[in-house]
C-alpha cells in the first residue's frame, strides 16, 4: 500500500511538471538594446560597439600645501581659478563630469574630474592650468577609465537644473 501511494505521488508530480506551461523566455539584453541602437548618436559620442569609450578619471586629493595656505583671500583666488579652469575644460569639450566628494574620507580624496582625453599626458597638460593643483592645495591621481560614451550628455541637463554656478 505504501508503495502504491508513493508511486501515485511521484506520478502526480511528474504529470504536473509535464503539463506546466512554459515560462516566457527572457529576451537577451543585447537584442533589446540593439533594437534601439542609433548609429549616428553612437558615432557622435565616440562610442565603441558596447556604447563605451575611454576617459581619464582624475582623483583630486588633499595636497601637501592645503593646510599651509590659510589666507582666506588667497584660497578664494585659488578656487576661483580652479572653477575657471573647469569651465575652460568644459568649453573645450574635455571635462565631462566633475564634483567633490560629499563627505571627508581617510584617504584624502576631495573630488573627481572625468576628462575626455586619450592619454595621461593630455590630462596633465589640462590640469596644469588649475591654480589649486599648481599651488599644492590638491594633488592628482590619473586613472584610465572605460565608461558609457553617453555620460557627457548629462551636462546639458545639469545646466537646466542648476540655479547657481558651483
Amino acid at each position: 500500500m505504501k508503495n502504491l501511494l508513493l508511486l501515485s505521488v511521484i506520478s502526480l508530480y511528474l504529470f504536473s511538471c509535464a503539463v506546466k506551461p512554459k515560462e516566457k523566455e527572457a529576451k537577451p539584453i543585447l537584442n533589446e538594446m540593439s533594437s534601439n541602437f542609433d548609429q549616428k548618436l553612437a558615432d557622435s559620442l565616440g562610442a565603441d560597439e558596447r556604447g563605451m569609450k575611454n576617459y581619464m578619471l582624475v582623483m583630486l586629493k588633499t595636497g601637501p600645501n592645503d593646510a599651509k595656505i590659510t589666507d582666506k583671500t588667497e584660497r578664494a583666488e585659488l578656487f576661483k581659478g580652479h572653477f575657471s579652469n573647469m569651465t575652460a575644460m568644459e568649453k573645450a569639450g574635455k571635462l565631462k563630469m566633475a564634483g567633490p566628494f560629499a563627505t571627508k574620507n581617510s584617504l584624502g580624496y576631495r573630488g573627481i574630474f572625468l576628462l575626455d582625453v586619450k592619454t595621461e599626458d593630455e590630462a596633465n597638460k589640462l590640469l596644469q592650468n588649475d591654480p589649486t593643483i599648481k599651488s599644492g592645495v590638491f594633488e592628482v591621481e590619473i586613472l584610465p577609465w572605460y565608461g558609457s560614451a553617453a555620460l557627457p550628455m548629462h551636462l546639458k541637463y545639469h545646466k537646466k537644473i542648476s540655479k547657481e554656478a558651483p
